[in-house]
């Protein structure tokens, strides 16, 4: 007798069509950009077939998430696919926040802290760089509509990540609460350390950051005004998921001398869930 069937599994399907649509659409694009010029029927089919593939890994994906949640599409997405993926919803999602002017992880009774001031001007320049860059390209392809087309999106999405970028360091504060301090940067760095764990801050404004053991520099406009010294490591997330522990912190705040104050302050403050001495 022949073994039980083996189920559907959503995991490998996704898989398969990760394998397929990627390096399809890859050579699409570079032939597109390299000028070739590919019979309309071939054009047609080939992003036919990618859309189909692409129906099914959204199949896939839901079915994946029905089963499992979150939890397991994070099983079959690669961490550093969902780490990129993740940066850019938040840095989108903090254009919104932006324009309401609201503030992400700031609750009553927190203390925020800027630190998006000193890079304003030069990614403002890089904006600005790249919307001229975006109109300049359109029109010396203008003759080729399939490569103006895939150009003008590439640069539009360049031109409206880099404000999300911007708009996340403003809307993601430092937050300073009762027991902890979130330490952030942008989108891409999110460190809690509780209070109890801070055994000294100080004012250090720095302009160059070696790489060291158990150290996490979080530049703004390359500088670092704060250094944190811990009790005890923390562990930091890399942009790519990568894990570390640290037990130095140096960042930057628009106000560094009223971080020092309010820091020195909580950390010296009676602890609000000390108990009543027997």
């Amino acid at each position: 007798m022949k073994g039980p069937a083996r189920g559907f599994r959503p995991a490998a399907l996704l898989r398969c069509v990760a394998w397929i649509v990627v390096p399809l659409e890859l050579v699409l694009v570079v032939c597109l950009s390299a000028g070739a010029s590919l019979p309309a029927g071939v054009l047609l089919g080939a992003e036919t077939a990618a859309a189909a593939l692409l129906a099914v890994g959204g199949v896939g994906f839901a079915l994946v998430y029905r089963r499992g949640g979150r939890a397991a599409v994070r099983e079959v997405v690669p961490v550093p696919v969902w780490r990129i993926v993740g940066h850019e919803v938040r840095a989108f999602s903090s254009l919104v926040l932006w324009v309401a002017r609201r503030r992400h992880g700031v609750r009553e009774g927190d203390l925020a802290f800027g630190h998006a001031r000193d890079q304003a001007a030069m990614l403002y320049g890089f904006v600005f760089v790249s919307v001229v860059e975006t109109i300049g390209v359109a029109v010396l392809l203008r003759n080729w509509p399939t490569l103006h087309a895939i150009t003008l999106f590439i640069d539009v999405y360049g031109v409206i990540l880099m404000l999300g970028i911007h708009a996340a360091s403003v809307t993601r504060p430092h937050v300073l609460s009762a027991d902890a301090f979130r330490v952030r940067q942008g989108a891409h760095r999110d460190l809690l350390i509780p209070l109890e764990r801070i055994a000294a801050v100080r004012g250090e404004r720095r302009f160059t950051h070696e790489a060291a053991e158990g150290v996490l520099d979080l530049p703004v406009g390359a500088q670092t005004s704060l250094t944190l010294e811990l009790t005890e490591p923390v562990t930091a997330v890399g942009f790519l998921g990568g894990q570390r522990p640290v037990t130095t912190v140096r960042l930057h705040a628009d106000e560094p001398e009223r971080l020092l104050s309010a820091l020195t302050q909580a950390r010296t403050a009676p602890s609000p869930h000390q108990g009543l001495p027997a």
